[in-house]
């Protein structure tokens, strides 16, 4: 290899590198190293995975560690390529609120989708922008976005209002109810 691929393609890392990022989109990465033509992306993008530089989850998307060296997760959140944040059903099942585990990784966003990276299922529910991008109950942990127990519980109610929740007793009835009039939404009262 000539000292000048060596230069580019330590170039090229530098900048991924720079931006803190590990798992990027085709186009992102076409942007971010300047290559216009289509075919020397693709081209670049097959040597590099061959020489394990880079790992190609699936056609058009790739990581700078191995799939199962990443949090299901936030690798669910980064292949919608849109705004998401983990919340009803996994983030439940976390605090003990559900005690039903289910195979999919669910997510909030601006579509309605199910997926599978690897070994990993993804259920995305979607919300409206009014609804989606207000920030009550979300926090950024682990590098990406996720819903605390109570935004998850309101999620959850707005998608199905006579939800049985096995945890009720571990549910702050009034940061639920906070969150729903800060979402704009009617309280859910659960049926006895």
């Amino acid at each position: 290899m000539s000292t000048r691929c060596i230069n580019t393609t330590n170039n090229r890392f530098a900048k991924l590198a720079q931006m803190g990022e590990i798992v990027f989109h085709t186009d992102d990465l076409a942007n971010i190293w300047q290559i216009k033509n289509k075919n020397t992306l693709h081209t670049t993008l097959k040597r590099y995975t061959q020489k394990g530089l880079l790992f190609r989850i699936y056609k058009g998307f790739y990581s700078l560690r191995k799939v199962e060296d990443l949090n299901p997760a936030f690798l669910g959140i980064k292949a919608l390529n849109k705004f998401a944040y983990l919340s009803t059903e996994s983030v439940l099942v976390q605090h003990g609120i559900i005690t039903q585990i289910s195979n999919q990784i669910t997510l909030i966003s601006s579509v309605s989708k199910k997926y599978k990276i690897k070994n990993n299922s993804y259920k995305v529910r979607q919300l409206s922008d009014k609804f989606l991008f207000n920030e009550a109950g979300i926090i950024l942990a682990e590098g990406y976005y996720r819903a605390t127990p109570e935004r998850a519980v309101a999620d959850l109610l707005y998608f199905n209002p006579n939800f049985h929740f096995d945890g009720k007793k571990l549910i702050n009835w009034k940061k639920v109810k906070e969150i729903q009039k800060e979402l704009g939404r009617e309280f859910v009262k659960l049926k006895a």
